[in-house]
């Protein structure tokens, strides 16, 4: 419980941190607090046999081993003998009700007692305790108060900070207290600092036991007629410096109420039992024969003084070693506890350690470049955790990368912070980006290619046009209809090995674009005039022009003699027989050609020099 109101009094120096705000840290957990805020929480969802909050303590735990956050268990020892009035009023028992408590007396009163190992609460501390072991968390077990236990280990440096619900961790030294933790994807952590208390309240660690004093605590009940606002005024009017001294030499006339009444003569007498103090008992309530003096002793001793293991002990050497997790003792807990085959404890602990395992190798790059030491990655005295990056996510709004992990071939890959991946390895990144560039090349050389072939076959084609139209002018003008033998098998020779490159070139795009799956924004246009023809009547010769399919393979050549070619759909350039000059066809000819995208190949038929065939191809 801790202090009577004090987290309300600390409420304004509450800060809500994020969970990563954990990482690379070193902090003590007060276990009881833990278990009764799992058990207060799962009691009405489950049974206790259930063990969820075993099972909730274990997320919890892995949470924190990726954020390579050491942390101690720290159990309670024995019940001092200053709270064994508030321990039997919890229970609600007397003396005669506690056969198992052994007592150890001195000569004055009850030391201590020892705890009821075999109750139920007990057994659950016992496997909270292997189920850190088994994740390599040692366990400190205190020699009283827990609190006070962790309170020592953070004001000796040892950690820094303390996970625990009592209040009076401050009062027995503690710097740094978190109260509440939060899992999951906006995790975070309730922290209160002893600096933001000195600052904002002006309470050091004597005003705050003069509080519980006055308010009540584990060690005494406190002073009747004394509420939170009341008692921080006296504190801040003493001061923090002698608060103390003057609680001590004045008793327990410190904490009188001012008289505000005006009224002259005998005050009231529900004014003098509320500020009458009985000397006579002690803070518990209880007859006393010992002086006020001795009282205060007691409780200011109690927490100035509290019976812990040194800095310097064996125990907490031990409980500061740094052990690996065991994963045959994991596997054995959660298969009985949470009947988990093998397979399924090492999908959620093993990608938690290897994160861990990349935060302490960023942590070792960040202290050599410190000390000047840039050393490349492969020259690290540790191997780099990550094998390669697979590829880059975003998880509600945040950069991961999903990798791959060296010597760990039970995870086959998992997704950390991209800030993790830089600060621990930006190497990896470089060779990240680079693969992927070089993935994207291969699909953009064969457009250049393409780009240069399609020019070629350009100039190939005009110069074929040029010399039709040259041939066909030669023929006007002498009257001849005929071309010499040589030439036409010339010109057939070089539109045969044309015509195969271009249905080259339209499979290779085709295929192209059927693996990119990218579609030419004129792709049905040029569809609907892959199959075009032209006609022209010129120098009263009537041209047809065949249908050529440049994707299938080359039909036979017919032959116009022993074949009669089939009658197809054209367009006449001309109205009239007459009006059809060669100016006039070469003119038409190309408006057609200009209003179709790619190229074209003009052929000379073997029968007439004017009749052409217009191939199209995208």
């Amino acid at each position: 419980m801790g202090v009577k109101n004090l987290w309300d009094i600390l409420e304004t120096c509450k800060k809500t941190l994020p969970l990563h705000h954990l990482q690379n840290k070193r902090v003590c957990v007060d276990l009881s607090c833990w278990i009764v805020q799992l058990q207060n929480v799962n009691r009405s969802h489950c049974p206790l046999k259930d063990k969820l909050y075993l099972k909730s303590l274990f997320h919890r735990l892995r949470a924190l081993l990726a954020l390579n956050c050491s942390l101690i268990f720290v159990t309670d020892g024995s019940i001092p003998g200053i709270k064994l009035s508030t321990y039997r009023r919890r229970l609600n028992t007397g003396n005669e009700a506690m056969p198992i408590v052994h007592a150890k007396h001195t000569s004055q009163n009850v030391s201590s007692l020892k705890r009821n190992m075999g109750s139920e609460f007990s057994c659950m501390i016992k496997e909270a305790k292997l189920l850190g072991i088994a994740l390599g968390i040692q366990c400190l077990d205190g020699i009283e108060e827990a609190e006070a236990q962790c309170a020592l280990l953070n004001a000796e440096s040892l950690c820094d900070g303390c996970f625990t619900s009592d209040s009076d961790a401050f009062l027995f030294g503690a710097r740094t207290v978190y109260r509440d933790i939060c899992l999951g994807e906006g995790g975070y952590v309730t922290c209160y600092e002893m600096d933001d208390i000195e600052r904002e309240l002006g309470f050091g660690r004597d005003s705050l036991i003069t509080l519980a004093i006055l308010l009540g605590s584990d060690y005494t009940q406190g002073i009747r007629g004394v509420g939170p606002e009341y008692a921080c005024q006296l504190v801040r009017a003493a001061g923090d410096s002698s608060v103390l001294q003057r609680l001590a030499s004045e008793g327990l006339s410190f904490a009188k109420k001012p008289k505000n009444s005006k009224k002259k003569g005998k005050i009231s007498e529900g004014e003098n039992k509320e500020n009458y103090v009985d000397n006579k008992r002690d803070f518990n309530g209880n007859e006393s024969d010992f002086p006020m003096e001795n009282q205060f002793s007691q409780v200011i001793n109690a927490y100035m003084k509290p019976k812990c293991h040194s800095a310097d002990s064996d125990a907490v050497n031990r409980a500061l070693a740094l052990y690996q997790v065991n994963n045959n003792q994991l596997h054995q807990i959660c298969a009985q506890y949470f009947d988990w085959p093998p397979e399924k404890t090492d999908e959620y602990i093993l990608p938690k350690i290897a994160e861990r395992n990349l935060r302490r190798f960023a942590n070792l790059r960040v202290t050599s470049s410190k000390l000047d030491l840039h050393m490349p990655i492969n020259e690290m005295p540790v191997k780099c955790p990550i094998s390669r990056i697979i590829k880059q996510r975003k998880i509600q709004g945040r950069d991961y990368f999903e990798v791959s992990w060296e010597d760990m071939d039970e995870v086959e890959a998992s997704v950390v912070p991209a800030d993790l991946v830089q600060s621990a390895c930006p190497e990896k990144i470089m060779e990240f980006r680079e693969l992927k560039a070089q993935k994207q090349m291969p699909s953009r050389k064969p457009r250049q290619k393409q780009k240069q072939d399609t020019k070629e076959l350009d100039r190939k084609l005009q110069q074929l046009v040029d010399e039709i139209e040259k041939e066909s002018t030669t023929s006007n003008a002498i009257g001849e209809t005929k071309i010499d033998a040589p030439t036409s098998r010339q010109k057939t020779v070089d539109i045969e090995e044309i015509d195969g490159k271009l249905q080259e070139l339209i499979i290779d795009t085709e295929k192209e674009s059927s693996s990119s799956g990218s579609t030419n924004p004129r792709g049905g246009m040029l569809q609907q005039q892959r199959m075009m023809h032209f006609g022209t009547s010129i120098g009263g010769c009537s041209a047809a022009a065949e249908v050529i399919d440049l994707i299938s393979p080359l039909p036979p050549r017919r032959c116009p003699v022993s074949k009669p070619q089939e009658c197809v759909e054209v367009i006449e350039l001309s109205d009239t027989e007459n009006d059809a000059t060669p100016q006039h066809a070469r003119k038409m000819v190309r408006e057609q050609v200009s209003t179709a995208y790619g190229d074209y190949l003009y052929k000379k038929s073997d029968n007439c020099a004017s009749k052409i065939s217009v191939i199209c191809f995208d």
